[in-house]
């Protein structure tokens, strides 16, 4: 029972990044700053012409994105350019839930 506490405690810490990473217009702009060129990040019209979303609904995205940590900006003059962020630590937390759901499923079996 304690690993399962031990999950359950995991998957609570990692609900805003899950849910981030869930949706697949999130998905699609991750993609599209993972593609060529985007390590000097893209301007929210970079990214209405990839998802074909209007200019809010990217800047809803990003900012979801950017609450779980995905996503980071630098502003040039009046403009802002968005890539992925280095900080990793939900990754690495995802990581070791994806393992410690893993060791249960395998002393279940």
């Amino acid at each position: 029972m304690k690993n399962l506490e031990q999950l359950k405690n995991e998957f609570a810490n990692l609900s805003e990044f899950l849910i981030a990473i869930g949706d697949e217009t999130r998905q699609a702009i991750i993609i599209a700053l993972l593609e060529d060129n985007a390590c000097n990040g893209l301007r929210v019209n970079d990214l209405t012409e990839v998802t074909d979303l209007s200019r809010p609904a990217i800047s809803h995205h990003l900012k979801v994105l950017k609450q779980a940590h995905l996503v980071d900006f630098r502003r040039e003059g009046t403009k802002n350019y968005y890539y992925l962020s280095h900080n990793i630590s939900e990754i690495e937390q995802l990581r070791q839930l994806l393992t410690h759901v893993s060791d249960i499923i395998d002393k279940e079996q």
